[in-house]
């Protein structure tokens, strides 16, 4: 399934994330066997004991809610977070890249789909804190561009038209703040049931789990 997968993907425009959350190890290594070497995962304690567990050369991404007393678990070797969407996790992330002497990557979440969710910014909240103090002085860590997700529906024009939502978003911060800025660079939206739609709509990187794992 995965050279299916990439066939669909531009190398040169589009990453795939292989969302190996509750997936065990061994199916891990089995796609790490056929090249695949960005894993995400959604929750902490399972990023971090396969981490240690599998091959260093593995980039893996936080792409589930993250609360600010766990980013300490982490913070020595995610290579993204793909969700943020508070001044203060974005304090926090700042405070433990510093501990480990590194410049954390991470993405703002925002919140496109009709469904409700407490997580997600809107683009004045984002614009808020861009131009915060904190933010303007923050020297580890850096944004490296949006994240979203769709609502959970057959309507492909609705699902359509909240991926044109985020690529609107992106586009108004690149323009806004990010402009000379070529690490501001990502739209992480589309998923394995959507991921074609995202695709066609901008989206840079696309998170895939079960046309990959099969159904958790």
């Amino acid at each position: 399934m995965l050279k299916e997968i990439l066939k669909k993907l531009s190398p040169t425009t589009t990453k795939l994330v292989a969302v190996s959350k509750t997936k065990p190890a061994k199916a891990i290594e089995e796609l790490y066997d056929q090249g695949q070497r960005v894993f995400g995962e959604n929750k902490v304690q399972e990023l971090t004991w396969k981490y240690e567990a599998l091959p260093k050369d593995i980039e893996w991404h936080a792409i589930g809610h993250l609360q600010s007393n766990k980013v300490k678990y982490i913070a020595p070797f995610i290579t993204l977070i793909h969700s943020v969407e508070s001044l203060k996790l974005m304090k926090e992330i700042n405070k433990q890249a510093k501990k480990h002497d590194r410049i954390i990557e991470f993405l703002l979440q925002f919140h496109i789909a009709e469904e409700d969710t407490k997580f997600g910014l809107d683009l004045s909240e984002a614009q808020q804190i861009l131009n915060s103090d904190f933010y303007k002085n923050a020297k580890n860590i850096k944004v490296a561009g949006v994240m979203g997700m769709a609502t959970f529906t057959e309507n492909k024009n609705q699902v359509r038209n909240e991926f044109q939502t985020l690529k609107n978003i992106f586009e108004a911060l690149k323009k806004g703040f990010f402009e000379s800025d070529d690490n501001f660079k990502e739209i992480s939206m589309g998923m394995s049931g959507d991921f074609e739609l995202a695709i066609e709509e901008g989206s840079t990187m696309v998170r895939i789990g079960s046309l990959l794992f099969g159904a958790r």
